[in-house]
């Protein structure tokens, strides 16, 4: 007896329920089937193999000869078919955990995400689970663990006990109005003195550079009217006044791009600062981290890169 090339892998494992039920109605009722198409798929197999495979006793169906040695193959074959199944699926479910300060989570991360979805599919075996946050937020959950990785500016050196930081790329603070912002054109401390000022939330590791930025132009005594690092209401901010926001570029310089904002000259090139990895140092990172850190390091690199050749370009200009 041999099985027919039509026989379905459904029928099979209907047949084997029989088997185990001894009853075709449960056997049916298990595989979610009314007891006529369970009957029908049973006639339909033993049509396709060329044999009886039960005897009908009553209520109860037993195995024939062929039945028997058909079943034990059956079996075998549907174990090594889901065998097959487990080695192809995940082993693990496997969520890595990132917190993102707000100078990176606008644009930078995104397309480090986006190519890490372009080299691992549409559905990739990992998790990012993504959160942003203040600075020390973010850095007390790497401490406990509850982030495998935070990216943002560089930890003060207080801070860095227990840590490692590797370093991505450089990025200014800027101070940005709306595009078309009448009072954009003052210098600077008669702008500050004329319209709203937004400085970043007093725990951004970017307000103390702010605050002694302002103290050196003699402001340090300027109260802002909003204190903010969320993209969302900044970007809200500006749009609907004539606001001027303190911030790092990385957070607004798609809308700067878009010409929905425009940068104030500050004439200080020290307002800048290191971006890069934080990590619990002598902390194993899973193979899936180390991944992810390579395509951050890759989208770094071209940044740098990106921002010489501009450089560049300005020089030659």
């Amino acid at each position: 007896m041999s099985i027919h090339p039509a026989a379905k892998l459904r029928q099979i494992r209907l047949f084997l329920r029989m088997v185990e039920t001894g009853s075709v109605t449960a056997a049916a009722r298990a595989a979610g089937l009314s007891q006529p198409a369970a009957s029908k798929s049973l006639a339909e197999l033993e049509s396709l193999v060329g044999g009886a495979l039960f005897l009908r006793q009553g209520r109860r169906l037993v195995l024939t000869a062929e039945g028997l040695r058909f079943a034990r193959h059956a079996r075998d074959a549907m174990a090594s078919l889901d065998a097959a199944a487990r080695v192809m699926a995940p082993v693990e479910a496997e969520t890595l955990a990132i917190g993102l300060l707000p100078t990176v989570s606008a644009r930078f991360f995104p397309r480090v995400v986006s190519r890490y979805l372009a080299d691992h599919g549409p559905g990739p075996a990992v998790t990012l689970a993504i959160e942003t946050g203040a600075h020390p937020v973010l850095l007390r959950k790497l401490r406990d663990r509850h982030v495998d990785l935070m990216i943002g500016r560089m930890p003060e050196a207080p801070e860095m006990e227990g840590l490692d930081f590797e370093f991505l790329y450089e990025e200014p603070i800027i101070a940005v109005v709306r595009a078309g912002n009448p009072f954009a054109r003052l210098p600077l401390p008669e702008l500050l003195r004329r319209v709203p000022v937004a400085l970043p939330t007093r725990d951004a590791i970017i307000r103390r550079k702010v605050d002694d930025f302002l103290a050196a132009l003699g402001m340090g005594d300027l109260r802002p009217a909003v204190e903010t690092s969320t993209l969302a209401l900044g970007r809200g901010l500006l749009l609907a006044s004539d606001a001027v926001w303190f911030i790092s570029a990385g957070v607004v310089e798609e809308d700067v791009e878009a010409g929905q904002l425009q940068t104030v000259a500050l004439g200080a090139s020290y307002l800048s600062g290191a971006i890069g990895m934080t990590t619990v140092k002598g902390a194993t990172p899973p193979a899936a981290l180390l991944d992810l850190c390579r395509i951050v390091r890759e989208m770094a690199a071209a940044r740098r890169g990106a921002g010489a050749h501009q450089g560049q370009s300005a020089k030659l200009a």
